[in-house]
């Protein structure tokens, strides 16, 4: 059975009705990364930041996976899929993935300070005071100016692709878009977007919105099985 490596953006979980982070109308629009996003910001405004993730873990609870995320799922039954997300919502897992490394942490974890300490906090607001390993309890979220600690094993996931798909990423944040250093020369790449993507590498390009370019991508590998 053929490895099939997805990585997977916030434009696979927007057609969920979960707001992405940079586009047009996006949450760092709304927010300032510095405040809700960074070790500074939380230690700055702790309050503050715990209730942009409550507000986010609530709209998690709300969504639905869509047809991208149950396809993904069902190609399950004719390839060995590895989900790499940048996402933090469950919805690959709810879809019926049982495949997930989630690259930037899960909204519905919380951990100490330090983030040693992890616990399964489900869709529980975190308030002011909550502990967790003995510090104030935050959400199990790689913030900006963190190390991404499931970085190399997506690595290896990647050298592993006999196909390697991309799917609702730009291919802006990095390091996550430098994934694509690491897929062997001989592997195909699809490239799920509606708009233009950049790529240093040659690509199928799938020019559609996650859902819409899934169903395309299905078709396409019915020739890869």
């Amino acid at each position: 059975m053929k490895k099939l490596v997805v990585l997977s953006g916030a434009g696979i979980s927007a057609e969920s009705g979960l707001a992405t982070f940079r586009d047009q109308g996006g949450l760092w629009q709304k927010f300032s990364v510095e405040d809700v996003c960074t070790p500074g910001g939380f230690a700055r405004n702790t309050e503050n930041a715990l209730l942009f993730y409550n507000s986010l873990r609530h709209d998690v609870q709300n969504a639905q996976p869509n047809e991208a995320h149950k396809i993904l799922a069902e190609l399950e039954k004719d390839f060995d899929v590895e989900v790499i997300t940048q996402n933090v919502d469950n919805l690959h897992e709810r879809a019926g993935s049982t495949k997930v490394l989630y690259l930037h942490g899960e909204i519905t974890k919380s951990c100490n300070l330090d983030k040693t300490v992890v616990e399964d906090t489900g869709y529980r607001d975190i308030n002011m005071g909550d502990e967790i390993g003995g510090t104030q309890a935050r959400p199990f979220i790689v913030f900006f100016e963190e190390s991404v600690p499931m970085l190399d094993p997506a690595i290896e996931l990647t050298k592993q692709a006999d196909i390697f798909v991309v799917v609702g990423t730009s291919l802006n944040v990095y390091p996550a878009a430098g994934l694509l250093n690491y897929v062997p020369k001989t592997t195909p790449i699809y490239l799920i977007d509606p708009n233009e993507v950049n790529s240093y590498r040659p690509v199928t390009f799938i020019k559609d919105v996650a859902t819409k370019g899934m169903v395309k991508l299905r078709e396409l590998l019915k020739n890869e099985k």
